[in-house]
């Protein structure tokens, strides 16, 4: 049915993706008319399965790894927040025929923890573990948010102060190995993918302030291992990531859209 417009999210492996059901509970949420798949892309082949879906009445795409800094290479103009990324994670296909790139996993993560979660940014001492893209994505609306610091940790020290290079005209922005990290910590986000394995980052347990929120921006059925340990050690409050993928699927839809859905009934489903 090419009348309808078409959308889905691109990435290897795709098959388990949430993005088909956010996207449809967006639509009926908001009366909107619209088709929502998950494609999943062979290395090497992203681009011409871009151009095959633009041809196919495509209007957008959700990306998701390992193609997010190709879909930044492949946007003609990018948002602000998806230039300092280093990464794109939705594509707009203009109707003049442009290919316009945002990243909206920060923006996503910052309103989980400051609307769902009703925990503040502003003046926060923020640990974030980890240095790889994921973390990339989400710093430049992180520090927008005027936290007192952020504190990037990663196993490779060198990796952590690279990152931290980048974005110390945003804000206060330091950076150490795991064993550096510091204490007391108002938020503690794990940005790594040690959770998928069964791991959790080799961090003291001292990182928590009173009243800390210890944040995986993995999501699963069940707390992942750095939120079990993280409760254990003096958390006060623990959360997953999928409030942060509802969220960056909720501006990626306004962006398609320009109407803003509901998200609370969304996560509320998906729990």
């Amino acid at each position: 049915m090419p009348d309808i417009p078409q959308y889905a999210v691109m990435g290897n492996p795709v098959s388990h993706s949430l993005s088909p059901r956010i996207h449809q509970l967006f639509a009926s949420q908001c009366g909107i008319s619209l088709e929502y798949r998950a494609i999943q892309v062979d290395e090497g082949q992203f681009r011409s399965a871009v151009d095959q879906f633009r041809q196919a009445a495509g209007r957008g795409l959700n990306i998701t790894v390992p193609f997010k800094l190709e879909a930044w290479q492949l946007a003609e103009q990018r948002s602000a927040r998806a230039e300092i990324a280093g990464a794109v994670n939705t594509l707009k296909f203009e109707d003049d025929g442009t290919i316009y790139g945002d990243n909206t996993d920060g923006v996503g993560m910052l309103r989980d923890i400051t609307v769902n979660l009703g925990k503040p940014v502003k003046a926060a001492k923020v640990l974030m573990i980890g240095a790889g893209g994921a973390v990339r994505g989400v710093l430049g609306p992180l520090l927008e948010a005027a936290p007192a610091q952020v504190h990037i940790a990663n196993r490779t020290a060198g990796k952590a102060s690279e990152l931290a290079e980048l974005f110390v005209e945003y804000g206060c922005c330091t950076a150490s190995g795991l064993d550096g990290a510091g204490s007391a910590y108002d938020i503690v986000i794990n940005g790594t993918a040690a959770s998928l394995h069964g791991q959790v980052p080799d961090i003291a347990a001292d990182v928590f302030a009173d009243n800390a929120l210890a944040y995986d921006m993995m999501y699963s059925d069940r707390p992942t291992p750095f939120l079990v340990w993280a409760a254990e050690n003096g958390a006060a409050e623990i959360s997953d990531g999928l409030g942060m993928l509802v969220e960056q699927a909720a501006e990626s839809f306004y962006l398609w859209h320009g109407t803003r859905p509901e998200t609370k009934p969304v996560i509320k489903a998906l729990r």
